[in-house]
């Protein structure tokens, strides 16, 4: 099983890397104020991936501890419970 993942990563690994290398011509990146921004497109789409899987942890992230707080509330609720119950 473990040399089966990591010949799952290192084909991945040759996937990304051939893409990476069939996508380095210039691209131009404008926005309003007039600037302009002149790199290779995978650095582009690389940019903006890395600010998606950012983004999508910023959004869980607020989730995650709403739950963490409601564990460790439940968890001393339970505590208090069994001490209670405790002859």
């Amino acid at each position: 099983m473990r040399y089966l993942l990591w010949a799952l990563k290192l084909s991945l690994f040759v996937l990304v890397l051939s893409f990476a290398i069939k996508n380095t011509e210039t691209v131009v990146v404008r926005y309003y104020p007039g600037g302009e921004w002149h790199t290779p497109l995978i650095v582009v789409l690389l940019v903006f991936f890395c600010a998606g899987v950012a983004l999508g942890i910023v959004a869980i992230l607020a989730q995650l501890l709403r739950q963490r707080r409601e564990i460790s509330a439940l968890k001393r609720e339970l505590q208090k419970a069994a001490r209670s119950d405790a002859p």
